[in-house]
């Protein structure tokens, strides 16, 4: 009998500590965190990262835009 009641409480108990973890978040086990690695497509060595740089598209050049009307008279006004 003192041996039902013993595991009945103690389930109850391990119930409720289970609860009050997930509710707050906390793990019983952490969990290890790991890099990602970005998986490349074929890896040929240096050859062919060789290759991929010299197929890859070059930077854009900087462009010089015109400025707006509005822009235009509000630096003259600065200006005079």
């Amino acid at each position: 009998m003192a041996d039902l009641i013993k595991e009945l409480v103690s389930g109850v108990v391990d119930s409720a500590l289970k609860e009050i973890l997930k509710k707050t978040g906390a793990r019983r086990t952490a969990t290890k965190r790991t890099k990602r690695r970005t998986r490349k497509a074929a890896s040929g060595g240096l050859l062919a990262e060789i290759i991929e740089t010299a197929v890859r598209k070059p930077a854009k050049k900087q462009v010089s835009r015109r400025r707006t009307a509005a822009a235009r008279s509000k630096l003259r006004r600065r200006s005079s």
